[in-house]
């Protein structure tokens, strides 16, 4: 099966996708999920319309980049309009607990002493 060659990025073909625009309005980390709230609407851009398809289900931002086969700087630019109109949210990566989170090592540790002495 032949594949689509790579979008390598010709200037003028991302500066039309973008609208001349070279920065996304909220950062996305490439494992950030979305997931489409509507379907295409007609004479909306080919790639947002793409990425609705795309995101029926979960889909990170890298894993749409792949599928358009275009520079990932684009694609958060496209997704960034997306979330902007309401069209697809993000569930971003949940982050490590945080230290006052957990609770204090004294108290774990008398618990485990005390375990210990059942």
């Amino acid at each position: 099966m032949r594949r689509k060659p790579v979008d390598t990025g010709d200037p003028d073909r991302l500066y039309t996708v973008t609208g001349g625009r070279h920065r996304a309005g909220e950062p996305l980390d490439l494992v950030t999920l979305l997931v489409s709230e509507c379907e295409p609407t007609a004479g909306m851009q080919s790639e947002h319309a793409r990425i609705l398809e795309l995101c029926r289900h979960p889909t990170a931002v890298v894993e749409v980049a792949a599928e358009l086969r275009l520079p990932i700087t684009v694609v958060r630019i496209l997704l960034s309009d997306l979330l902007d109109a309401g069209r697809v949210t993000a569930r971003h990566p949940r982050a490590a607990p945080s230290v006052a989170g957990l609770p204090d090592s004294q108290l774990l540790k008398e618990v485990l002493h005390g375990l210990r002495n059942i």
